[in-house]
């Protein structure tokens, strides 16, 4: 067990300090974010290398049911699990001493699983390094709190707040508002602290119990592996206090939607200075392909940022939700935003990903728009600087519109891989399929005894 405990990281380490493990999950992302794996003695995972699952959690729907490849046999064969010891943290809601450990996924004959969505945003980090980049992340996360909802049939409520009054929506950035669910945010930070992992900042959203928590910026594959943990986290922190944390995309009728907005900037590995930043400050041209990668590439990828016919909900007009394509400087109201910084942390902004994406397929697809972009030398159309809610959309605005442009991106299938395309298409296509045998109260109230 000593062996063990050395290859962990630091506060996994001060976690365990004068303890003794009892437990350790062995866990990867399927294509939705949900943690899959397998939770074993801590004697028992100290003693063996690797552990195996079969790849069909990668065919699963959100609903349960497995898609079908076209040509292949259903045979379910093992994929070859090994630990990442650098992701290794605490799971401290459990009732005993527990770790949670990210693996690496491969097949038999060793190479990376090509549809695992965490080797899917290594592989596009690694496209970046070979041509002497680094590309750098920082995600905000928006996520609500919401009452107990043991009904699918019922609607979504806020959550009772101390002072007895359930959440209000339209207090964005009020400190009182936050301090009203005060004890799940407590427990956040607790449990955050434990894990080893950094908050960069939370604070009270537009809608009701909606809060955003900000992360700093980093490697996109660790930012990744945070916000996998970090969704786990909060639902577990939210169920201490009797309420729920959703991050769909659009849990509540007239509310804003919950977005993954994802900065970007590139370093050039050689120099270690910001690819988008001149030495006298002022914007590269690498900064402006790397915006008209997105304009162009982004609709394609649609369909892994905005992956549940719920996502689309959030793309209405008013609701604190670009949809469109354009970008600006210091303009939330663009899809593409530039903040306020100083030129060594010049920036791009993606406000059109959902929270309800898988983090890695999220970062990866964005990145992706980008590369291209850098690529191709993508000229930006003029930079907007009115209000751009009113713009075209610009964007697919359902499930099959999107999954359509994605299967017949060529150039984004050669980055993200065409067999991990062909998987998260026919898995979505099943899952739209589900949705399309569901009669909504909407259609009971004003179809069935007015046409």
């Amino acid at each position: 067990m000593g062996d063990l405990i050395q290859k962990l990281p630091e506060a996994a380490q001060a976690y365990l300090s004068g303890r003794r493990l009892d437990e350790v999950e062995c866990i990867v992302s399927d294509l939705a974010g949900v943690a899959r794996g397998k939770a074993m003695p801590a004697s028992k995972f100290g003693n063996q290398s690797h552990f195996y699952l079969p790849n069909s959690i990668f065919l699963q729907t959100i609903t349960g049911d497995w898609a079908d490849l076209d040509g292949e046999a259903f045979t379910e064969p093992d994929m070859v699990l090994t630990p990442d010891y650098d992701t290794a943290v605490a799971a401290p809601w459990t009732g005993d001493w527990t770790l949670q450990v990210i693996h690496d996924i491969a097949t038999q004959d060793g190479r990376p699983m090509p549809i695992a969505p965490r080797n899917v945003l290594k592989r596009v980090v690694a496209l970046y390094n070979d041509r002497g980049w680094e590309p750098v992340v920082a995600p905000e996360m928006e996520f609500f709190l919401v009452a107990r909802n043991t009904d699918p049939a019922m609607e979504i409520e806020p959550p009772m707040g101390r002072s007895g009054r359930r959440a209000a929506a339209r207090q964005a950035y009020s400190m009182s508002a936050v301090d009203e669910y005060g004890p799940v945010i407590d427990d956040i930070y607790d449990f955050a602290e434990a894990m080893g992992l950094e908050i960069d900042g939370i604070l009270q959203e537009g809608g009701a119990g909606q809060i955003e928590m900000n992360l700093r910026h980093g490697d996109p594959v660790r930012l990744a592996d945070e916000i996998f943990y970090f969704k786990r986290m909060i639902r577990e922190a939210a169920l201490r206090h009797d309420c729920f944390a959703t991050f769909m995309a659009k849990p509540i009728q007239n509310e804003p939607g919950s977005a993954m907005h994802i900065h970007h900037s590139v370093v050039d590995l050689a120099s270690g200075q910001n690819l988008f930043a001149a030495p006298d400050g002022q914007e590269t041209p690498e900064f402006l392909h790397f915006i008209g990668g997105m304009q162009r590439h982004l609709p394609s990828v649609i369909a892994l940022l905005a992956p549940y016919v719920n996502s689309y909900r959030r793309y209405v007009p008013d609701f604190a939700a670009p949809i469109n394509l354009e970008w600006g400087r210091d303009n939330r109201t663009t899809g593409l935003r530039v903040p306020v910084s100083r030129p060594e942390a010049r920036r791009v902004e993606n406000r059109i990903a959902g929270m309800d994406c898988n983090p890695y397929l999220g970062i990866a697809a964005s990145l992706a728009c980008g590369y291209l972009g850098l690529l191709e030398r993508e000229a930006p159309r003029e930079g907007f600087t009115g209000d751009a809610y009113d713009s075209d959309a610009g964007i697919p605005r359902n499930v099959g519109e999107a999954l359509d442009l994605l299967v017949a991106a060529d150039a984004l299938k050669d980055v993200l891989g065409t067999e991990f395309c062909q998987v998260y298409a026919a898995v979505k296509r099943l899952e739209y399929q589900e949705f399309l045998h569901v009669i909504s109260p909407w259609e009971r109230e004003h179809l069935l005894l007015n046409v």
